[in-house]
């Protein structure tokens, strides 16, 4: 122990937290701004500004379709609007089908007879089906111009004025026609039809694609093509690679859909197939097998085939009669030109005829290399030598040679077929199914 002289100098010894206390000096507003701030991306500010104004649009996003969100399909009750609905189905009511049979132009006042302070805004008579005839005038929202003789109209169920213009009535059949997707098909999986191909295009492709050079001729580009030929030498395929590489609406009608049980079905399919074809900007109208319904007329004293009789004829109206036809092509496919009617053969309805013969040498090797580019083949096949050994043969009966000869390598559980698979092959499809083949008599008929 120190002597007492020395307790003065003597220190006691101060705790940690005390001493600790003492050296705490609070931070300033700055201080704290810069300690935020530290180590931060220089751009940092702008990035939390960007997502805090994401959320908020997120949350807007989650109110306004909280229907989805919602398990019985219904908004957030404080988002319900109840006066506002009201007064929308009050104003929107339904309206009622009718057809407006004619016209009645308003009067002038100077014109003769005219009666003084009548009113001078158009009459449109109506008539709704199995209720009356009425004269009523337009609604609000209407325009005079959008207004046809013949046309259907919309009209309310109190004063029966015309609300609005309706599109024509269209049967679902016919509406069910049209090819909505484009085919996968192209000109380039096309063999064996060279020649074919340019006169399909020169028809069907240039006056939808380029026709200010038929403007500058002075003619009227050709409107009708028949495409014939024996079975499997390619006509559809054509017709599906022309939808292809035209943006126009294409229509597939098959033959047989047009014959009807009823009498009258037929035609009347016909009418609102072309009548749809004109509300379009372009439309190509593809009949195939159109000797179903394109036979010459005969009597065979039952009159059994009066109702296609009724249908040809039907067609051939639409096709060269007083409406013109805009930019509606027709194409025409068949196996048996010799049976249609002359007046459906007559030019300025069909124009052109193209004949789909049997493919050459040249063009069977070509149309084994366009069915091989998706099989596994070894490179070294001899495609000449394979075209050389199927004679007469159609476009079909060469695709089948190619997917025998890939079944003859599945069967010898190989992942390649060669050149000896393609050979059994023609010896089984060519040379085996020729008692089924009836090309050669098709090729009587053309």
């Amino acid at each position: 122990m120190p002597p007492k002289a020395d307790w003065d100098k003597y220190v006691a010894p101060i705790d940690d937290d005390e001493k600790n206390q003492e050296k705490i000096v609070p931070l300033s507003e700055g201080d704290i701004q810069v300690l935020k701030t530290y180590g931060a991306a220089p751009y940092g500010a702008q990035l939390k500004q960007i997502e805090k104004d994401l959320k908020d649009i997120e949350e807007r996003i989650k109110e306004n379709i909280g229907i989805k969100e919602s398990d019985t399909g219904l908004a957030p009750p404080h988002l319900w609007d109840v006066m506002g609905d009201k007064q929308r189905m009050s104003e929107e009511q339904s309206l009622q089908v009718a057809r407006c049979t004619k016209i009645i132009e308003a009067t002038t006042p100077a014109q003769a007879g005219a009666i003084q302070n009548a009113d001078n805004k158009s009459k449109y008579v109506i008539n709704i089906k199995q209720i009356a005839k009425f004269v009523v005038g337009l609604g609000e929202r209407v325009s005079p111009t959008d207004i046809e003789e013949g046309m259907r109209v919309g009209v309310d169920r109190q004063k029966y004025e015309i609300q609005l213009p309706l599109p024509p009535r269209i049967d679902p059949s016919v509406t069910m026609m049209t090819v909505e997707e484009k085919p996968d098909v192209t000109y380039s999986d096309v063999g064996g039809c060279k020649e074919q191909i340019e006169k399909l295009r020169e028809v069907v492709e240039l006056p939808l694609l380029s026709p200010e050079r038929f403007v500058k001729l002075g003619i009227d580009p050709p409107k009708g093509i028949l495409l014939y030929g024996p079975p499997g030498t390619g006509k559809t395929l054509c017709a599906r690679a022309v939808a292809n590489r035209t943006d126009a609406t294409f229509i597939r009608v098959i033959g047989s859909e047009l014959v009807q049980k009823y009498v009258g079905e037929g035609a009347r399919m016909v009418r609102e197939l072309f009548e749809m074809a004109r509300t379009k900007k372009a439309c190509i109208i593809f009949f195939d097998e159109v000797d179903a319904i394109g036979g010459a007329r005969f009597d065979d004293g039952a009159g059994g085939d009066n109702e296609v009789q009724r249908t040809m004829l039907e067609l051939i109206t639409q096709l060269d009669g007083f409406d013109p036809r805009g930019n509606i092509k027709v194409m025409f496919a068949t196996n048996r030109p010799n049976t249609l009617d002359p007046a459906l053969l007559r030019p300025g309805r069909i124009d052109r005829k193209v004949e789909f013969s049997l493919p050459d040498l040249e063009g069977r090797a070509n149309i084994f290399r366009i069915h091989s580019k998706t099989m596994s083949c070894e490179k070294d096949i001899r495609w000449e030598l394979i075209s050389r050994l199927c004679p007469n043969a159609t476009g079909a009966e060469l695709r089948s040679v190619c997917t025998e000869a890939g079944m003859f390598a599945i069967r010898a559980r190989r992942k390649v077929a060669n050149e000896k698979d393609f050979l059994k092959a023609v010896d089984k499809v060519i040379k085996g199914n020729l008692k089924f083949s009836s090309t050669s008599q098709y090729m009587q008929y053309n």
